[in-house]
């Protein structure tokens, strides 16, 4: 008989998150430090926990939300702006 673990991850490490994601561990350090990505710490281990994680990547950084905002905004502009 075949068992299958259905639980859902409450956290990640930060490894586990930089291999899942394909975002560098020196990367997801500086967005813990800035305060982008919440985490939880235990003694020496830092933890991410599953629903932070999910409005982190919905999100994106600061950084790229911005410049994707920011484009889109000119796209709107240009298509409502009537061309003479």
């Amino acid at each position: 008989m075949e068992v299958f673990n259905t639980a859902q991850r409450m956290a990640w490490g930060l490894g586990e998150v930089a291999e899942f994601t394909g975002l560098s561990l020196a990367f997801l350090r500086n967005e813990v430090r800035a305060g982008r990505l919440p985490v939880r710490r235990f003694g020496r281990r830092v933890l991410v926990r599953d629903g932070d994680l999910r409005v982190y990547l919905d999100r994106g950084s600061d950084g790229e939300a911005s410049k994707d905002q920011q484009h889109r905004a000119h796209v709107i502009d240009d298509v409502s702006t009537p061309k003479p």
